[in-house]
């Protein structure tokens, strides 16, 4: 990756919500983004939108705006009032033909089941009593019904893979999907492999169309949004100083029982983190390896936080310095950036004064968070801004991860910690989850 120019940047702004334009305006005074780049789109103004609005209302118009400047477009910014979330895909017309096809199979087959159930029931009062032939007629029953449901099991999964049932399927972020805006027909169910990863061929990047890299200006409040690029840019004159606080949980890490991906891989991850950013960055590192969160209060003079598991009740542990960026590694802690009510720790980030963060609108699993070596290790280099650092160690797009903050935000540029050769995959010892890669 090369350094990013103000010109690659282009901002989307929903026109039916006023502030969203506030926000872009502010974004382009600010970082000297042409105003040309700014593109206005009719969207809903709720943090969801439904996949068939998503395709008309956002991916056609996007694409017929940028079409000329396909090139020049290496990053998005949706600004506060895009929605967040997408829905599930409506099914094709074959699909819904097979759905329709195969449920009233599987509605038989479950009734089926309950007749089983009930007579099985009664056979074991049979065998208790010592009846006569009831243990042979239950072992034949049974047979019968692990017969049965052998040929129903492969049914309902089938179904549930064409209706998107189960969590991981509904959902996904916007600008997750935003990133392949120049893919076609895609598949929807699961994740799309992020090409733009460090540990990515340049060969295996070139067999797929473009990926764009996407950021937000998102938050609880307009002036939280705004206040994203403020600090980035007040920041950037002197360079981010600060503490730094990991909170792993003490969980062993074996690569013989984890490629990396599991809990004791993201735990090391946070180990790793902390080493090196204390040993070779020569920061101010404060580790706590237990399970027990950092305190409320307890991390002053924050300037990066990384640590879990404290799902969707935000403990407000740090004391931010201007220009932090942070994450927790917590399930669906960015399912809404504007809940007044909500405890999720994305929301709370940005309200208690963080520039940056990043979190899943949905169930991401592990995988769907950067690891926090790669990550802080990428960003303490200075020499790439926010969302490329988010980029080159993202490992899915079409997925639940969103950053929030001034895609062009470079915290050390004036101040780089480690030469970018001193960030390793992480943990060591993990595979890439890419296969031949």
């Amino acid at each position: 990756m090369c350094a990013l120019e103000p010109a690659e940047v282009f901002i989307v702004v929903n026109k039916n919500v006023a502030e969203s334009k506030e926000v872009a305006l502010h974004y382009c005074e600010k970082r000297a983004v042409p105003k040309e780049n700014i593109v206005e789109l009719d969207l809903p103004t709720g943090e969801d939108i439904s996949r068939k609005d998503f395709d008309s209302k956002l991916v056609v118009p996007l694409r017929a705006a940028l079409k000329d400047r396909q090139e020049k477009a290496k990053v998005l910014v949706s600004t506060f009032g895009v929605p967040l979330r997408v829905g599930r895909p409506e099914l094709k017309a074959d699909e819904q033909d097979e759905v329709n096809k195969i449920s009233p199979q599987i509605d038989r087959m479950q009734a089926e089941e309950r007749c089983f159930q009930y007579e099985l029931a009664h056979l074991d009062i049979a065998v208790k009593d010592k009846e006569s032939g009831a243990a042979e007629r239950q072992q034949l029953l049974q047979k019968n019904r692990e017969l049965m449901l052998g040929k129903l099991r492969p049914m309902q999964k089938r179904r549930d893979v064409l209706t998107y049932s189960g969590l991981q399927e509904a959902t996904a972020c916007v600008d997750s999907e935003l990133s392949l805006l120049w893919w076609e027909d895609y598949e929807l169910r699961g994740w799309q492999a992020n090409l733009l990863n460090f540990q990515v061929s340049e060969k295996l990047r070139k067999e797929k169309p473009a990926i764009v890299m996407v950021s937000r200006l998102d938050g609880p409040t307009v002036a939280i949004a705004k206040g994203l690029v403020d600090q980035a840019v007040d920041v950037e004159k002197k360079g981010l100083k600060g503490k730094v606080y990991v909170d792993a949980r003490g969980i062993g890490y074996n690569p013989k029982d984890d490629t990396g991906y599991g809990y004791g891989g993201y735990d090391q991850s946070l180990r790793e983190m902390a080493k090196l950013l204390d040993k070779e960055a020569k920061l101010d590192v404060t580790l706590d390896d237990k399970p027990a969160l950092f305190a409320s209060g307890s991390c002053p003079d924050c300037a990066l936080y990384c640590g879990w598991y404290s799902l969707a009740n935000y403990v407000d542990c740090c004391k931010f310095v201007p220009g932090a960026v942070a994450y927790h590694i917590a399930s669906s802690e960015a399912v809404s950036l504007r809940n007044a009510n909500s405890k999720q720790w994305c929301k709370c980030l940005l309200q208690d004064g963080v520039a940056a963060t990043l979190g899943p609108v949905s169930e991401p699993y592990t995988i769907g968070f950067p690891k926090p070596a790669e990550l802080f290790g990428f960003l303490v280099t200075g020499k790439y801004t926010l969302v490329e650092c988010y980029y080159k160690t993202l490992l899915l797009n079409s997925w639940m991860t969103v950053l929030v903050g001034d895609p062009l935000y470079n915290p050390y540029a004036s101040c780089s910690k480690l030469a970018p050769d001193q960030v390793k995959p992480s943990p060591e010892g993990g595979k890439f989850f890419l296969k031949g890669e």
